[in-house]
């Protein structure tokens, strides 16, 4: 498990006053920084506030765009929506299930470095078929494209 920054996470605690109506935003600032919501932040923060820690974890997982598990530096979305599909989308997600080592049932490469994502729609239909890696988009992706850019991440990293 990661090391938790417990300075950083009373520094978003008092951004929003420790108020436990504002848990989302505090889980929001904490999963920004981490990529996802640690254990032992969680605790930290269900403490601060006066919440039981059941009562954040049952806030953490209502939402899909929270995350409890722990994610690479690379979080690669490929999308799956009807203009992607068309496109061949399924070919670009296996070059990649490829180049990571991921699968479906294997969302971490072993590296550390990425995680693989699918996703119904990434909003960028004009764009098909798409990755988003982190906040970035790549448009017209093909296999060859997509083993280039999983390299291309790894002589980044």
């Amino acid at each position: 498990m990661e090391n938790v920054d417990l300075r950083f996470i009373d520094s978003v605690l008092d951004k929003y006053g420790s108020d436990k109506a504002k848990v989302i935003a505090i889980m929001q600032d904490v999963q920004e920084k981490y990529r996802y919501l640690p254990q032992e932040a969680l605790e930290y923060i269900a403490k601060k506030v006066g919440m039981s820690e059941s009562k954040l974890y049952g806030v953490a997982t209502f939402y899909g765009n929270f995350s409890l598990d722990a994610k690479g530096k690379y979080v690669m979305k490929v999308c799956r929506g009807t203009a992607c599909h068309v496109r061949k989308s399924s070919n670009v997600l296996q070059a990649i299930y490829d180049a990571t080592g991921t699968s479906e049932h294997k969302p971490n490469s072993d590296d550390g470095l990425f995680t693989l994502e699918i996703v119904s729609c990434l909003g960028a239909c004009g764009l098909s078929p798409v990755v988003m890696v982190n906040d970035t988009v790549h448009a017209a992706m093909t296999p060859e494209k997509a083993r280039a850019l999983v390299e291309q991440l790894r002589e980044e990293a």
